[in-house]
């Protein structure tokens, strides 16, 4: 069985692996002593991850909705980025999330304004 390559191989990887840090982070961050500060962390940790994976989804089968749903995911990862940014100086899984959740942002917005 010969399996296609995705035109947006790049951001389907990108998806997975930002799927990957967010939960890697949420997980990392209930772990922590000062739970409390991290609750907005948390939860943008999880409703990254979540868009990512429909994201990653829509955009493996070329749905008619990719761009759509990209453009959102891209401007979740960017509030994941910048909340995970507050604590990236004292949290590495922080500082990895947030460089990870750039780059997924970058590569959702590129398949957003993708031509056919």
């Amino acid at each position: 069985m010969d399996v296609r390559v995705n035109r947006f191989q790049n951001a389907i990887e990108a998806l997975n692996d930002c799927i990957q840090a967010c939960n890697s982070c949420l997980t990392d961050s209930l772990l922590e002593q000062e739970i409390s500060m991290l609750v907005d962390c948390i939860e943008l940790d999880r409703d990254c991850a979540d868009i990512c994976s429909l994201a990653m989804q829509y955009i493996s089968r070329d749905s008619r909705f990719a761009k759509e749903i990209a453009r959102q995911c891209a401007q979740v990862c960017d509030a994941c980025a910048k909340e995970c940014e507050k604590h990236a100086t004292t949290m590495e899984h922080c500082r990895v999330c947030a460089e990870i959740c750039r780059k997924c942002a970058d590569e959702c917005r590129l398949v957003a304004t993708a031509t056919e």
